[in-house]
């Protein structure tokens, strides 16, 4: 098994990774429903239905790609519910943008399991070679990775010297590492060394990649066009809530005639909010059976628009997430004509799930679309202090503020 051990903040310190929202699916101020992204769903037929929706399902099991083996280097737990594979090099400036990317979402994601592939740009580049070679050699001394960082760290101080003058450069910088010099030189101008890198190249050229780099989420390739950050994300994200949905409905056990009040536990301080199980006896059964599962902790505020509302609910912050069910909209005398209700989001009749959003203020053009099942009863304020946050503003998004945990008390 390679070594396991990098030092990805270095290089996320180092590097600039781009940012692009994704589109939202939660309500906007105008008459219209919102436009579904969930494609090829059917509406329920009962009060609730499970459902199978890609991407949160299974990772695909017929890729075209090799499967991950103790051979690959990779970092991060070998039962991860998400492995991004890449391939890679060292020298071109697309390989530089991705590893900044990939140190950001290691160092947010703890359930990610990264594995690098090196495919040397052999005749296009004119140390791409090289610098492999030299992350070939440090494995010798099981310090592929700390030579990942060292070679995308430094990456401006190398990438403009000449071919002749590498090897001396990357020699002085790992033994200021502390990695073993003479070692490392032996392992670079060894026959095994070049051996391994010719089948590594030999390997992916029988793949025919177009382009580097080349990533695979859960064996299922990603569109050149969506490896910007925000994409790659929210591709993790939803991957990765697949292992935490349901497979079935909840059991029906709230009480119509019982009184909920129910606590959100924010970063920003704690949101008291009624549920009204006589008026939505669905959203708020499913709603209590999720935060006593734990859902909603740790879930972000994905979409916060001033003077409009904040939306929660959805583990992956993708907006875009589900809880493996979905459950008919309720009829009910509720409005939106004051600041603080509660209400399903959904895309469309009868997909309502786990996400919810609290109003800022009337919002009479939402009415007859999401069904409403509770009030704010204190920290409305605390909700208006919310990260402002808008996946389909088109602009960067903040980390977002957290719900840290949910108390349901039932009277």
């Amino acid at each position: 098994m390679k070594n396991l051990h990098v030092l990805f903040l270095i290089v996320f310190m180092l590097i600039l990774s781009a940012c692009a929202s994704r589109a939202d699916v939660t309500p906007t101020p105008t008459p219209a429903l919102v436009k579904p992204v969930i494609m090829d769903t059917p509406t329920p037929v009962s009060s609730c239905s499970a459902i199978s929706v890609e991407p949160t399902v299974a990772p695909s099991l017929d890729s075209y790609f090799p499967p991950v083996t103790a051979g690959d280097f990779s970092v991060g737990p070998a039962d991860a519910p998400v492995t991004i594979v890449e391939y890679c090099e060292f020298q071109s400036d697309s390989c530089l943008n991705m590893a900044g990317i990939i140190g950001k979402l290691m160092s947010e994601h703890k359930d990610v399991r990264f594995v690098f592939r090196p495919l040397p740009l052999i005749g296009v580049l004119d140390k791409s070679e090289q610098a492999v070679l030299a992350a070939l050699a440090a494995d010798e001394q099981g310090q592929f990775w700390l030579m990942y960082d060292l070679l995308f760290a430094k990456h401006a101080e190398w990438k403009s010297l000449k071919p002749a003058a590498f090897d001396a450069w990357v020699l002085r910088e790992a033994a200021a590492l502390e990695m073993d010099e003479e070692k490392l030189k032996t392992a670079m101008k060894a026959e095994e060394t070049a051996t391994s890198l010719q089948e590594m190249y030999e390997s992916a050229k029988k793949l025919s990649i177009p382009a580097v780099p080349l990533i695979l989420i859960n064996g299922n390739l990603q569109p050149s066009y969506l490896l910007d950050y925000q994409s790659v994300s929210d591709a993790v994200g939803l991957f990765a809530l697949g292992r935490k949905q349901f497979t079935q409905c909840p059991p029906f056990n709230v009480n119509p005639q019982s009184q909920y009040i129910v606590t959100l536990h924010t970063e920003k301080g704690d949101i008291v909010m009624q549920l009204f199980p006589d008026k939505a006896p669905l959203a708020v059964n499913s709603f209590v059976f999720l935060a006593k599962q734990g859902w909603y902790n740790g879930v972000t505020f994905h979409r916060v628009v001033p003077g409009f509302l904040a939306q929660s609910g959805d583990p992956s912050g993708t907006g875009r997430g589900n809880p493996g069910y979905f459950f008919k909209n309720e009829d009910n005398d509720l409005k939106f004509d004051k600041p603080g209700m509660v209400a399903m989001s959904n895309n469309g009749l009868d997909t309502n799930g786990s996400q919810f959003f609290i109003t800022f203020a009337p919002a009479p053009q939402l009415d007859g679309g999401y069904t409403i099942f509770g009030q704010v009863l204190n920290g409305l304020d605390v909700a208006e202090k919310l990260m402002p946050r808008d996946p389909g503003s088109g602009q960067a998004l903040s980390p977002g503020d957290k719900i840290l945990s949910v108390e349901v008390e039932e009277k």
